[in-house]
């Protein structure tokens, strides 16, 4: 049985689980851990920490007994900085605690605090929270701290980067001095060492060997991408990979409902998590994501802090991290407490220099390549339609007679196709996208390129203006629209000319002969809430009598109030109402 030296009931469950061997923070916390000395823990997300402190408590919590007494106050406390960690805490120490009759209660923001008060009435064991949470019960009195035995701070780092120092010290304050502390970091700064100072004594400083920085069980690739492409490459990255739960990274909000929605259009099976959901959102995308309904999640860095799904095997960065501690943070999600897992970063070449120096000052050395093709995604499919289960299972009487019917009428070779037809069809369509390559070639190796060039222009034909059903009131915005566009529309960025937004719509120009295309193509990819209509006239919206209107009965009010100019590179946008030069 492994961890021999727990009380009987740990080492069950912890054999239950599949503990073959301790990790080494646990390792190390079980070393050090004897009788109830307080312990400063240097130590990464992912290297299970969290069965590391409800080890070390056990001594204190159980003894020798082989059952916790019943349920009253409290005997330990467990903060962490998110809803989320707090809530996989308490999942974990329930299935470590459980055998010993363990009750586990979680208080944090976003749930209904009178279930909590009833709960901590009721009695229990082990009580984790959030610090704005544990303060209010207890400044409120539903919280009795009288019998703590021990304190653990879970990623205190983050909790004082997130302003939590003020709760975190009133709740240290109103624990008995006696009380084991354990403060768990992953770095060490010197707003962790002062808190150390003030509420531990005599603590463990333990920075655990082995522990590197990039995670070892974490492969991590670089993918060249062009940036128009970034959602086509993330859809091929999801089918190449097939992996049974993946999460993929958006710097914003906006990002995370754009990418989220465009992957549902193609058939994927995903949920978001930003931070504008409340805790029962976050909750069922959460559960959604552990039994199997979805295989996706789209997250913000917020959002995503503290989130542990065992089967999580995939991490994409659709946007590049802003600095190497949130590139290994988001990472971290995969590649836990011995996992294997694997991190891609899509890196368009005006972002390959800040991508470099990321990783020189992570110390991670990337697989750099293009994005995955269609074509080998279909070769993927090819191989994994063979090895199927279906394939390898004995058919059944009625598969048998209805195989035989379809031989009366079809060949083997015409059966074989639409069998495959049929497999491709329950999968959502790889896309063509390209790869930039390792680079720009030298200025002087190159021609010049204006996408803005008279001639240019004119060798495209006249444009046609078009209106969108989507305006300032739906923030529409161009860096969301213009993907859209060209994306829904089949045509380049080059071929989308001016883009004028207004508060109920959007006015957009096709240049030449794309502008058949585009509406064809937009009537093909589209949805029905988002609609497009051509403008008819032969003046833009621009140009009729120095207004912002449109050409024909579509004309605008004040331009100052309800217009917003958008400037396209080579175009010069006069910055007063109604005036502009050149050809957006």
């Amino acid at each position: 049985m492994p961890f021999p030296t727990l009380p009987a009931p740990l080492a069950r469950a912890l054999a239950d689980r599949g503990y073959a061997d301790p990790t080494p923070v646990q390792a190390a916390v079980l070393e050090a851990a004897a009788g109830s000395r307080d312990l400063l823990v240097s130590a990464q997300t992912g290297s299970g920490k969290t069965v590391a402190y409800g080890l070390a408590m056990a001594s204190i919590l159980i003894g020798e007994a082989e059952m916790l007494a019943p349920p009253a106050a409290p005997l330990a406390l467990v903060i962490a900085p998110t809803r989320e960690l707090a809530l996989q805490v308490q999942r974990e120490l329930s299935w470590l605690y459980g055998a010993a009759g363990g009750r586990v209660a979680a208080c944090v923001g976003g749930m209904d605090p009178r279930r909590e008060s009833r709960m901590l009435a009721e009695g229990t064991h082990i009580v984790v929270g959030t610090p704005g949470r544990l303060r209010d019960h207890l400044e409120r009195r539903n919280l009795d701290p009288t019998a703590l035995r021990a304190v653990v701070l879970d990623e205190a780092d983050e909790m004082l980067d997130l302003g939590f120092r003020e709760d975190i010290e009133f709740i240290l304050s109103a624990t008995p001095p006696e009380r084991a502390t354990y403060l768990f970091s992953a770095t060490l700064p010197k707003g962790i060492e002062a808190l150390a100072e003030r509420y531990q004594h005599g603590a463990l400083r333990l920075a655990i060997k082995g522990e590197t920085r990039g995670h070892a069980d974490i492969a991590y690739r670089a993918v060249r991408i062009m940036p128009r492409e970034t959602e086509h490459v993330v859809l091929n990255l999801l089918r190449e990979a097939d992996a049974k739960t993946a999460m993929v990274f958006c710097n914003t909000r906006n990002a995370v409902r754009h990418l989220q929605a465009s992957l549902t259009e193609r058939g994927f099976s995903v949920v978001a998590l930003s931070g504008e959901l409340g805790q029962g959102d976050r909750n069922a995308a959460l559960q959604a994501l552990r039994d199997g309904r979805a295989r996706v999640c789209v997250a913000t860095d917020v959002a995503a802090r503290g989130i542990d799904l065992p089967s999580l095997s995939l991490v994409i960065h659709a946007d590049l991290p802003h600095d190497a501690e949130v590139m290994q943070h988001r990472s971290g999600r995969t590649g836990r407490a011995g996992r294997k897992g694997t991190s891609v970063l899509l890196i368009p070449n005006s972002r390959r220099r800040r991508a470099e120096q990321m990783f020189a000052l992570a110390k991670i050395s990337p697989e750099w390549s293009g994005p995955p093709s269609a074509d080998e995604i279909r070769r993927l499919d090819g191989e994994r339609m063979l090895s199927d289960p279906l394939f390898a299972e004995p058919p059944a009487e009625e598969d048998v007679a209805l195989a035989e019917t379809l031989l009366a009428g079809k060949s083997p070779e015409e059966l074989a196709a639409l069998l495959a037809r049929v497999y491709r069809t329950r999968l959502p369509a790889p896309e063509e996208v390209s790869d930039p390559g390792e680079g720009r070639a030298p200025r002087g190796e190159r021609p010049p390129y204006d996408p803005m060039d008279p001639e240019r222009i004119a060798a495209m034909g006249p444009a046609v203006w078009f209106r969108l059903n989507l305006g300032r009131r739906d923030n529409a915005d161009p860096r969301r629209l213009l993907p859209m566009l060209t994306r829904r529309g089949g045509v380049d960025r080059q071929e989308i000319g001016a883009i004028r937004i207004f508060d109920s719509e959007t006015k957009f120009e096709v240049r030449g002969n794309a502008a058949a295309r585009f509406a064809d193509a937009f009537a093909r990819n589209g949805s029905p809430e988002i609609q497009i209509e051509a403008l008819t006239g032969d003046v833009a919206p621009a140009e009729r009598k120095g207004r912002p209107g449109g050409p024909k009965g579509f004309a605008s009010p004040r331009a100052g109030k309800h217009q917003r100019k958008v400037e396209r590179p080579g175009s010069k946008v006069d910055q007063r109402p109604g005036r502009q030069t050149g050809r957006g």
